[in-house]
């Protein structure tokens, strides 16, 4: 296997090596290999190609020390036609939480998701995306 040299937080460090002990891994290496599959693994459901989407994106971040809250927004001009809505909340004192609800296909979803993910000091990025046409199935047996 090659070896990879990564830069990280030390909280963060940490906060692996106790995710790989208390879940039984071998180490770090083991657990960023699963997480690096997983991560990769999101966008590549077969399923999902071709359909229309609804995602959900959820991101925290510190207002006081970045400028996330600005490239969020840059994010969101720049992704108009995917955005089909934005909500900005603010969470305790120092934080901000901004939601994203997105209709658009996998690739779309990906790569606004992907660009959300690369923005320098977000503290988390979660993500959800189901199928409209499921949606619109399970509606019409309803019917």
């Amino acid at each position: 296997m090659t070896v990879v040299s990564v830069s990280m937080p030390e909280s963060l460090l940490e906060r692996l090596d106790e995710f790989a002990e208390e879940h039984g891994y071998t180490g770090r290496s083991e657990v960023v290999r699963e997480a690096a599959r997983n991560l990769l693994g999101e966008f590549e459901d077969k399923r999902l190609e071709d359909r229309d989407l609804m995602g959900v994106v959820t991101v925290l971040f510190n207002y006081e020390t970045t400028a996330v809250e600005e490239r969020m927004m840059k994010l969101r001009h720049e992704h108009e036609s995917l955005v089909a809505s934005n909500v900005h909340n603010h969470v305790g004192d120092h934080y901000c939480m901004e939601l994203f609800i997105l209709e658009g296909t996998l690739q779309e979803i990906s790569t606004f998701v992907g660009k959300i993910r690369a923005t320098k000091d977000t503290l988390t990025v979660d993500y959800s995306v189901i199928p409209v046409d499921d949606f619109e199935r399970t509606l019409a047996a309803d019917r």
